[in-house]
């Protein structure tokens, strides 16, 4: 039977794609940072650029070869337990590099980080779920660069009603997003992200809360009130203070007393 290389053939619109792959899909990833190994299932996004006189890419051949990188690396993995999920997307890339012509690739990691967590004051044990990313992309010059995301749910205590009301006031969750986006080399942990946003609320949230603690939470939220602008601000101030490179923060305040949310949002 003759097989025809239709993705050769140039296109109608030549233009260039930057971005041409796989998305969502899902493998099973286990970290050691420093120590601690993490399991995840994790979702995976692996693109390739694709130029204008291309009609497309080979799409078989780069399912192969993602599947292929992604088999290699979860070997590789589990014999030596890569250190951190950027260095299992660089590896990926590795194994890309040969398969299919490219002169840019990015591979994305969204999972889930669970960290033990002490309750404020009954000290009980609970595991916190954040919702992070990790993206690793290679520059046409060969360079690669990083971008490290953390999602993060707190609380806000709102100071314009406390300041009207005889210290009455409503309260909101928040949620927190941090992207750095920085050199390959530069050493950066996801929950070091986490911690500049937790510590930016009013107060953290919790999944396990007895009572005392559910006091010592409330009494922490009226000691520390903040817009979502103070939010926002207070990770930005504290992220340049921490991280090299570019930083981008994003605040949402799902208000009680609206029927509409607030946003902040400021980058370097």
């Amino acid at each position: 039977m003759q097989i025809f290389e239709t993705q050769e053939e140039v296109p109608e619109i030549r233009e260039q794609l930057h971005r041409v792959g796989i998305t969502n899909l899902r493998t099973i990833a286990r970290i050691n940072w420093k120590g601690r190994v993490y399991t995840f299932l994790p979702l995976f996004e692996v693109t390739i650029d694709l130029p204008a006189d291309k009609k497309g890419i080979h799409m078989s051949r780069l399912v192969e070869s993602i599947t292929d990188a992604m088999s290699e690396a979860i070997e590789e993995e589990v014999q030596n337990i890569h250190t951190s999920l950027e260095e299992l997307g660089r590896c990926i890339i590795k194994h890309l590099e040969g398969k299919h012509p490219h002169n840019r690739a990015e591979v994305w990691i969204k999972t889930h980080l669970i960290i033990p967590r002490e309750a404020p004051a009954s000290g009980r044990m609970s595991y916190e779920p954040y919702d992070v990313e990790v993206g690793v992309i290679k520059n046409e010059d060969g360079s690669l660069e990083k971008v490290l995301r953390v999602r993060v749910v707190g609380n806000t205590v709102c100071p314009h009603a406390m300041a009207n009301n005889n210290g009455k006031t409503h309260i909101q969750r928040a949620i927190g997003e941090l992207e750095v986006r920085t050199t390959f080399e530069g050493d950066i942990a996801l929950e070091e992200l986490i911690d500049v946003v937790e510590s930016s609320f009013s107060n953290p949230t919790y999944t396990l809360l007895k009572t005392v603690d559910e006091n010592a939470v409330v009494q922490g939220m009226f000691a520390n009130p903040k817009f979502v602008e103070d939010v926002a601000r207070e990770i930005f101030a504290r992220a340049k203070e921490r991280f090299k490179g570019r930083i981008h923060v994003k605040v949402i305040s799902n208000e009680s007393i609206h029927k509409h949310d607030v946003i902040a949002e400021t980058w370097s």
